[in-house]
């Protein structure tokens, strides 16, 4: 390829990046005067390619709006990087589940690397692990990821078909005011306009979604993944848990986190009380079973008091002495 002609199709690129790019800007970038600059822009409308000239003190050269360009141009670690994206996406379960255009594009992409970054990247590929796999189900559809973000964006309540962990299929209207990726699933917040109460909707659960006529207003308040992390930690359970810890916020936090508990001060700081060392404070939690509870505490190793239930008293004096009798074994 000749220079001119390499020059002209990174001209074709940096445009292709978005908005107006002045012509100094441009002849900075392609290493070539102002003039040459024009002639390469010349060029490109020769090819039927829509450059449009905008006038005026920040004007230069931009695409006309809506044009769709020829094959995309990667240089090699842009196409690396891409890959990646789609590879993790795909093993952390934050793609969508039309997996064969994750596959498809990743096909792509991958025939036209040279060979030297082809073998970097199996090379990488061989050394990453990931602790968890997602499930099949955990990933939405497309058109329903879709048409939820348009309801976002716009503010328009969008109608869903929902079926609950319970199988139990409803209709639902959503005053939509996020989407919010966790733990390798998708989840939508926002006002369930029936009952008139925020409510946190998993999206591999929504069969289909509309958007509807009209429009909301946005409440005052916590983010979207604020209050899906609110919605996790005052979810209905089995059980109700209610600790006094002694400690530090971060060292609770980093075993409670706020997907988990809800945690307020149980006593004013005394003004003799070292920072460093925390003072009590209320958790609160709710949890399907309790046998993860104990070994959770004994790895915060700080003074705690049990409120309720009576039945995690007992699952914690009972792993105390499984570990007061394997010490002894020891």
């Amino acid at each position: 390829m000749s220079r001119p002609t390499a020059r002209v199709l990174t001209l074709l690129e940096l445009l292709q990046s978005g908005g107006t790019r002045t012509v100094a800007e441009l002849a900075d970038r392609l290493g070539v005067e102002g003039r040459t600059v024009r002639r390469y822009v010349d060029q490109l409308i020769d090819l039927d390619v829509p450059v449009e000239s905008v006038r005026g003190r920040y004007g230069g050269y931009r695409l006309a709006p809506g044009y769709r360009l020829p094959p995309l141009m990667f240089s090699d670690d842009e196409a690396l990087a891409v890959l990646l994206g789609l590879f993790a996406g795909r093993r952390a379960g934050l793609t969508t589940a039309q997996q064969t255009a994750n596959e498809t594009a990743s096909a792509k992409i991958r025939r036209v690397l040279p060979r030297h970054i082809a073998r970097r990247l199996d090379t990488l590929l061989e050394s990453l692990a990931f602790t968890e796999q997602p499930g099949a189900s955990d990933t939405p559809d497309a058109d329903v990821l879709l048409a939820v973000a348009d309801a976002v964006r716009h503010r328009r309540p969008v109608s869903i078909r929902y079926t609950d962990r319970d199988g139990r299929r409803s209709d639902r209207t959503l005053h939509a005011y996020g989407i919010v990726v966790h733990g390798g699933r998708w989840y939508v917040t926002g006002q369930d306009a029936r009952i008139g109460e925020d409510r946190t909707f998993r999206l591999d659960r929504i069969a289909d979604a509309r958007t509807l006529p009209g429009s909301f207003e946005a409440p005052a308040g916590p983010d979207p993944a604020q209050r899906l992390l609110s919605a996790f930690a005052t979810a209905e359970y089995r059980h109700e848990v209610t600790l006094r810890v002694h400690g530090t916020v971060e060292r609770i936090r980093a075993h409670l986190p706020a997907s988990i508990a809800e945690l307020e001060e149980h006593e004013p700081a005394a003004d003799q009380d070292d920072p460093a060392a925390g003072r009590w404070w209320r958790v609160e939690l709710r949890a399907e079973r309790l046998d993860w509870l104990p070994p959770l505490l004994a790895a915060l190793d700080r003074p705690f008091v049990i409120e309720r239930p009576d039945e995690l008293r007992d699952l914690v004096t009972a792993f105390a002495d499984r570990l007061a009798s394997r010490a002894r074994q020891a």
